[in-house]
This record gives C-alpha cells, structure tokens and sequence, in this order.
C-alpha cells in the first residue's frame, strides 16, 4: 500500500554500525533514539542486534512499551508526566528528570513495584529547554540531597540537551561545565554517578574534531544514526546513508494544466494565503499524501527533475514537466526525508511500511 516508508536495513545497519564506532572512540556509552520512526518494531530488532549500542530511548513512553521485551535498556529522555509514572517505573529502566515532585511520584511507585528506578539529573547549559539552570547550584544541590533521601530512586546521571529548542551547539566549553559539576557532586555526596550525557546528534562532531571533554561518557543518537547527518552544522557523517529510510507515493492524476490558480485568492485549507509561481502551463502530478501524513518542507522527491508545488490534507502537488521519465498515473515516486519529514511521515497511521532485507 501507499504511501509507505521503506527501510532500507542493510543501510540502517551501514549508518549504525558508522556512529558507534565515533560514538565508542569517544569512550562514550550509545543510547539509540527511536522516535523518528515511531520505535518501528522491525527497527528495533536490528538495533538489539547491535553489540555496541547500549541503550534504547525514546520521548514517548508507548513507545518504549513496543520494545521493552529486547535486550537492551530502555532510557525514557522526556520529562515524565505524572499519569504516566506507574507505566515509567514498570517500562523504562531508566528516566531524565529535572523535577522533585515528579521524582518523588516516581519514587513512590517504584517502591509499589519493587523496583529501584535510575534517573538522569537534567541540567539546563543554555539552550533553555528542561533541566535546572547550571548557574542555580544551590538549586542542584537541594535537588541532589532530597533525591539521596529516596529509597527507590538511584541517581544515576547528569544529562543536558543541547540544539534542540535554542539550537545553541555543544562545545567544548560548555560541555565541560556539565563535567565539572559531575566532579563536583561525585566528590561531595560520594556517589559513583555513572553516566555524564552530553548531547544528541549535534555533539557527535566533537569527537571527530577531539574537543569532547573528558568525562562526558554517553551520547543519544537518533538523527545521526537513522539520516547520517549530525545536527550541529548539519555535515554528511562518513560512512552513512542518506537514503536508508525513504517515502514513496503513488500518483492519482495526471493533467496539464496552468500553474497560477484562476480567481481571487483567499486563504487555502490550513488558513495561509499562498503565493504561486508562474510557470505557464505544466504538466501537474497529484499524489496520495498530503498535509495529515506529510511535512512537504522536509521531503524531497529523489528525481531532480521534478518538483514538490504544495499540499493539501490529503494530496501533493507535483511539477513533473522536466522530468526525464514519461510519469503515468499508478507510478510511484520516491523522497528522500529530513529528519521533520521522517517523524511526520512515521507518526502517521496512514503512510505504510516496507523493508529492504539485502
């Protein structure tokens, strides 16, 4: 069925074997991020597979819940919501966290469960997305001493986000307060404090560039694993593929027809006024996706020859009046995505799978 999203496996595995030899050159632990592709479950077993990833994780804890069962740790990386403690406990090993009150819920059915649960400490560098802002350390160390007065809760990190809302990118400089503050804690409280989180896919370069600070130990890959980019600077990652993930729709009609609509222009179906080309009379291909299934900002068709027009909830308008091929209705063209594109595309209950083997 279309449209579908077809995983290559052999290039998944190609991307992923490439960021965990960086990642493990770095002396850092791998947590792989699942949620670009909606913790797809063919995924998953490749990536329980892997000998060098050490961790699965994800935002979302149903999605956790659809591999809990493989062999690896399960990180849950967003703030837990209260009503969703007792799932977090039963499904995650391991949470991040930045709230007393929600650690002390957690703490609570931890205890209901028999389980002790890990959380990582999120500290906020700057990017001012969730965790205590490192300049508070009064705040940190309250944090630390109530969490040490929990008997079912083991701290068992500090974690930042970085790129992510404020797009400030990890440096050395910034990383290393995070480590200091490890030290820091470690001394003082004497705890082990096993893992220093610095970052997702934008601090993947530091490593090739020997700018991670020592003591950052783990890192969570997931646009950098699935598209083979790193989201620092946005640079190509040796080794990986681009199209290891890829979209495919079908073309519904087929017709010729001018390129400026005709009539007064008002607003279209999501409340924007558009603004068209004019490109004469071209021949327009309508595919089934639109909107609903579809970020059109974050695909691109794999045939340079032909162009992405706009969208509607439920169709894709395309130029195909360069294009090489001769299109016919029933054909299929295929897209490359961006990371919004994947997520979009993967979330959706009507875009359908498909699997490369070899």
């Amino acid at each position: 069925m279309y449209p579908r999203l077809v995983f290559d496996l052999k290039k998944v595995k190609q991307n992923l074997d490439a960021v965990s030899r960086i990642v493990k050159k770095g002396n850092c632990s791998l947590m792989i991020v699942t949620k670009s592709f909606c913790a797809d479950r063919r995924m998953a077993e490749l990536i329980a597979d892997h000998p060098q990833v050490d961790y699965f994780a994800d935002s979302r804890i149903q999605n956790i819940k659809n591999y809990h069962d493989l062999p690896k740790e399960t990180v849950l990386l967003r703030l837990p919501q209260h009503e969703e403690v007792s799932e977090v406990v039963r499904y995650a090993d391991i949470s991040f966290n930045s709230e007393l009150t929600t650690i002390q819920l957690l703490n609570d059915e931890a205890v209901k469960q028999g389980k002790t649960h890990r959380i990582v400490l999120m500290i906020d560098l700057g990017d001012l997305r969730e965790g205590i802002f490192y300049q508070n350390r009064d705040a940190i160390d309250e944090m630390v001493e109530e969490i040490l007065k929990l008997s079912n809760i083991q701290l068992f990190g500090l974690g930042v986000n970085l790129t992510c809302y404020g797009a400030i990118i990890p440096k050395h400089d910034n990383l290393s307060i995070l480590t200091q503050l490890a030290k820091e804690i470690r001394e003082k409280y004497d705890l082990e404090l096993p893992v220093v989180s610095g970052g997702n896919s934008s601090s993947l370069y530091l490593i090739e560039k020997g700018e991670l600070p020592e003591g950052i130990n783990n890192l969570r890959l997931g646009e950098a694993f699935i598209l083979g980019k790193e989201t620092a600077y946005g640079e190509r990652i040796p080794g990986t593929n681009a199209d290891a993930v890829t979209l495919e729709a079908q073309i519904i009609e087929l017709k010729t027809k001018p390129s400026l609509p005709i009539g007064e222009i008002g607003m279209d179906a999501f409340g924007m006024s558009p603004v068209y080309e004019d490109r004469g009379n071209i021949k327009r291909a309508i595919l089934a996706i639109g909107k609903q299934d579809a970020d059109v900002d974050n695909m691109r068709p794999k045939d340079p020859d032909i162009d992405i027009l706009g969208a509607s909830s439920d169709h894709l308008i395309m130029d195909v009046t360069r294009a090489k091929k001769e299109y016919q209705v029933g054909d299929v063209i295929s897209f490359t995505l961006a990371y919004g594109g994947l997520l979009k595309a993967a979330t959706s209950n009507y875009v359908d799978r498909a699997y490369i083997k070899d």
